[in-house]
């Protein structure tokens, strides 16, 4: 399992706000740079992640984007199911009837039980976790 690279940039921007500290806006061009992010590719994330509520937009002078939460409030699977919806390892985890061995097949559980600490583990992960422990490079004053 890979997640995408529209994921990843999300989680990238998510990242990169969250380094700028409490109610900070920065510029879609800027965090597009900084990140190297294509800004048309940014420019749709950030709509998906404004509409799942963990960014905030604002127009003019004094625009840009900030977090709609503290860091420690959003976590990584959020961010990822934001933009790629459920996290799913395998269809038949999501769905009985999908595998013709239904309740029977043997990798059924393995799979089940790997997708359920998976996402335990995203969603007990935080953005305040990486913040000041050199993860991730801090922005540059524009």
């Amino acid at each position: 399992m890979q997640i995408t690279r529209q994921a990843d940039y999300a989680v990238r921007a998510v990242l990169y706000l969250a380094q700028l500290g409490p109610e900070q806006r920065a510029a879609t061009s800027q965090i597009a740079q900084e990140e190297q992010i294509p800004p048309s590719f940014l420019a749709k994330i950030v709509s998906q992640l404004s509409v799942a509520g963990l960014l905030q937009t604002s127009r003019g002078a004094r625009g840009g984007v900030s977090l709609a939460r503290s860091p420690e409030q959003i976590s990584l699977l959020e961010v990822v199911e934001a933009i790629d919806g459920p996290i799913m390892l395998n269809e038949c985890v999501g769905s009985n009837g999908v595998c013709v061995f239904g309740d029977n097949c043997p990798m059924r559980l393995v799979w089940c039980d790997a997708q359920a600490e998976l996402v335990a583990r995203l969603r007990a992960t935080t953005f305040d976790r990486f913040l000041g422990n050199g993860y991730h490079k801090a922005p540059t004053a524009a």
